[in-house]
């Protein structure tokens, strides 16, 4: 009859074994180390931002790269024949208008923190226009929402002044 205790020793030896060799396979076979790459954070572009980015192309590149900088926001516009409808008209009324100079900010509202309009005076050599920019984030990026352009605003301004809009 066998040992209780013999039996142990005998299971317990076993164990040693295989762990001491499990051991030796992981010493006996380095893993090689892993390059960690480190991802910067995507930077979150404020409607503001993109304005920024969209007017600078507009000066420097043109306005077909500002258009399609700033329609390649929201995927949802990708009609292109439109787009490029868009930029067509776009350049013709910017060689009446002369050369591109700056622009000022008119307006800019909110309807909640989803929502966003700017409204801005684009300067040119001869007249002026206006570029209207509306956003949207419906999670964590701003996508454009509504862009358009007139050269309306001196005539709202100049009915805006006339004695009769007054209200009593």
């Amino acid at each position: 009859m066998k040992h209780p205790l013999f039996k142990s020793a005998i299971l317990a030896c076993i164990i040693c074994c295989c762990l001491g060799e499990a051991k030796s396979q992981i010493v006996a076979r380095p893993v090689a180390a892993k390059k960690t790459i480190v991802k910067p954070l995507p930077v979150l572009k404020t409607p503001a931002a993109l304005i920024d980015t969209f007017f600078s192309k507009y000066k420097k590149d043109g306005t077909s790269a500002a258009i399609d900088y700033l329609f390649g926001t929201n995927k949802m516009f990708n009609n292109e024949a439109a787009i490029a409808i868009l930029k067509g008209k776009l350049d013709s009324v910017q060689r009446s208008f002369g050369q591109y100079i700056g622009r000022e900010l008119v307006s800019q509202k909110s309807a909640g923190i989803s929502l966003v309009f700017y409204s801005y005076l684009v300067k040119f050599t001869v007249q002026p226009m206006r570029f209207e920019f509306m956003f949207y984030k419906p999670q964590n990026d701003w996508l454009l929402y509504r862009f358009k352009y007139d050269d309306q605003m001196d005539l709202e301004l100049e009915e805006a002044g006339k004695i009769n809009n007054k209200r009593p």
